[in-house]
């Protein structure tokens, strides 16, 4: 098992942890050539938080919890916590919460909320809200659903559930059926099993099929339902490749409305736009600590064009 990830010394602030830095011992192959702190997060956090000002306001703190005060000396391997303004103003905590109990919750995600703080989301985000509107320091999610998918979403609320329920989903056993509209394509009528090697590289914003690997990525696909030359889909990935459900049905050549990335990029995908018409829709699995069914099913619409 992994090596637990320390609480950070300060409270949490409107739903949000307190981050960390590390400072290294060297830097290449010279020894660190920072004399002191202030120096060090001068350069390790350039144009993005007033260092000076923060220091003086006793903002930065040490692992226990004690503010850094300007000049102190530069030691390495020690952890520095501070809290991250955010990018956003806070938005109204109003997620539909489909199941609580002392160990999960279960909500419908909107779509165009993000799962955990990330990039310009981070008030906006599913988790942070949360905390905030159901008083959970310690909720942390079981899995993640992007930005641009509607659906039913699982948290824990203690740290010591987390490992548990997360591993429903690393090792599979949580089945999931996911909803789509795009093109009908009538041979799909039968359930049809589509695999591939799924590739997401860094710095793209697209995932790519790798021709003649591997597959590492499977989704059994439905048309359930036509209304002119528009389909609804059921999907049931066993496999998580990232965009993987939105690969495949490019692939088959039936790409999802509303997707900003497949077949092309049309435009930025942080920016507002038509919904991708894409809702996890139910989510079923034993529960790992009871051995009790559970099944819920998200209420989030699928509006045809």
């Amino acid at each position: 098992m992994g090596r637990r990830r320390a609480r950070p010394p300060l409270p949490q602030r409107d739903g949000l942890d307190a981050v960390r830095v590390r400072t290294p011992a060297r830097v290449g192959d010279e020894p660190a050539p920072w004399a002191t702190l202030d120096a060090f997060l001068r350069d390790r956090l350039p144009g993005r938080v007033p260092v000076d000002a923060w220091l003086a306001e006793g903002r930065f703190v040490d692992a226990a919890g004690h503010p850094i005060a300007p000049g102190t000396p530069y030691t390495s391997a020690t952890f520095v916590w501070f809290h991250k303004d955010p990018p956003e103003d806070p938005e109204p905590d109003d997620l539909a919460v489909l199941h609580r109990d002392d160990r999960i919750v279960v909500v419908d995600k909107p779509h165009l909320l993000a799962t955990i703080p990330r990039g310009e989301h981070v008030n906006s985000s599913a988790l942070v809200k949360l905390r905030r509107q159901l008083g959970l320091p310690d909720l942390a999610p079981a899995h993640r659903l992007d930005r641009l998918t509607a659906g039913i979403l699982l948290f824990t609320v203690r740290r010591e559930h987390r490992a548990a329920y997360q591993g429903l989903f690393a090792e599979r056993r949580a089945a999931k059926t996911y909803e789509a509209l795009a093109a009908a394509l009538p041979a799909l009528a039968a359930p049809t099993v589509v695999e591939s090697h799924i590739v997401k590289r860094r710095g793209s914003l697209q995932a790519v099929e790798v021709p003649d690997a591997e597959p590492n990525a499977r989704t059994v696909v439905t048309l359930v339902e036509s209304r002119g030359d528009v389909g609804r889909y059921r999907l049931e990935p066993t496999t998580g490749r990232t965009h993987q459900l939105r690969v495949h049905l490019n692939g088959l050549g039936a790409p999802i409305i509303g997707d900003p990335l497949y077949p092309v990029v049309t435009e930025p995908p942080e920016e507002p736009g038509p919904p991708l018409r894409l809702v996890a829709r139910t989510l079923a699995f034993t529960d790992p600590l009871d051995g009790d069914a559970r099944e819920f099913t998200s209420r989030a619409p699928l509006d045809w064009p």
